[in-house]
């Protein structure tokens, strides 16, 4: 059993920058793929990033390539999204999934429908 828990959303000028944390608990993920999704009103769930449990391998959609970088500390039991060169379409709900399926990769787990856990989420505001 894994719980997961967001944080470092708020509001920022467009252009600005945040970093989102997601912290679990429970079963260590050492060995689950970690990633960020989000949703805006109105909008499907959308993903944005993920990452291999050795952090070797990551994966990201194609609108926040070179902007978003994923990163995990599994001393820590925490993977973070560090958000540059915000846009106000960037402006969503984000959470975290931990995926411990087999044969599930970062680039996998931009496909799935569903994961094995989910955190509760982040609002992030970008202003114009």
């Amino acid at each position: 059993q894994v719980q997961l828990v967001e944080s470092g959303g708020g509001m920022v000028q467009a252009g600005g920058s945040l970093r989102l944390s997601c912290a679990a608990s429970g079963r260590t993920i050492s060995r689950y793929v970690l990633g960020w999704f989000r949703q805006a009103p109105g909008k499907d769930r959308e993903f944005v990033a993920a990452i291999s449990w050795t952090g070797s391998d990551t994966y990201y959609a194609d609108s926040m390539k070179g902007r978003f970088t994923i990163s995990r500390e599994n001393t820590k039991n925490t993977v973070y999204l560090e958000m540059n060169s915000l846009k106000p379409e960037d402006t969503a709900l984000y959470y975290c999934a931990a995926e411990y399926r087999t044969g599930i990769t970062p680039q996998t787990m931009s496909l799935l429908d569903e994961c094995d856990y989910w955190g509760q989420g982040t609002q992030v505001t970008v202003s114009s």
